[in-house]
């Protein structure tokens, strides 16, 4: 009777297909070659593009995620919209601030955990929310290949529910991470001085 043979553990693993622009690719080069991250993992989101690269604190990309992110363009929270309650908030006021986060699990309201990326302006990553409209139509929006449909929350970060739960939280739940928010309105050396 024929052994089977073990299993190959040499084989290399397949690394996922990771694609950032050219603005994603420069901010994560220089992250990697500064220590900008200070030995932590972190995400690097490009609005434009309406996508998610998350890396190891080593800087070795792992995945490549699309994103929904907030309605209106801009690159600022409006002052105070952090207190307001969500119908409150107006639709100039539904942006994801663009720049450097320290970002850490915390509870929400209705006591969800998320991540938060920017507390004080109530922003955070997190799947998609089980209560959302099904009229605004997020989960087609994410997988559409089209990045412009893409905006359509408060100014959260929703990511797919599966990479939230087995790859993002996984990585960030001891320590938390670095999320950096590319610009859509401002030149990218005035959001990461450093770049320059």
């Amino acid at each position: 009777k024929a052994r089977a043979k073990p299993a190959d553990v040499t084989a290399p693993v397949p690394v996922p297909t990771i694609m950032p622009s050219p603005e994603g690719q420069r901010v994560a080069d220089w992250i990697a070659a500064s220590g900008d991250n200070r030995a932590l993992p972190y995400a690097v989101i490009d609005k434009v593009a309406a996508s998610l690269v998350l890396y190891d604190s080593r800087g070795r990309p792992l995945a490549q995620v699309p994103v929904l992110i907030g309605i209106a363009p801009g690159d600022e929270a409006t002052p105070g919209v952090g207190s307001k309650k969500l119908g409150e908030i107006g639709p100039a006021e539904k942006t994801t601030p663009a720049g450097r986060f320290l970002a850490k699990f915390g509870y929400a309201a209705g006591r969800q955990q998320v991540l938060w990326v920017d507390y004080a302006n109530s922003v955070a990553i997190h799947a998609i929310p089980a209560d959302a409209a099904k009229s605004e139509k997020r989960r087609e929006r994410m997988l559409s290949p089209e990045p412009d449909d893409n905006r359509i929350t408060f100014g959260c970060i929703n990511v797919p529910r599966a990479f939230y739960g087995s790859t993002l939280r996984p990585l960030f739940r001891k320590k938390g991470g670095y999320v950096y928010v590319l610009p859509d309105t401002r030149p990218l050396q005035d959001v990461f001085p450093r770049l320059r």
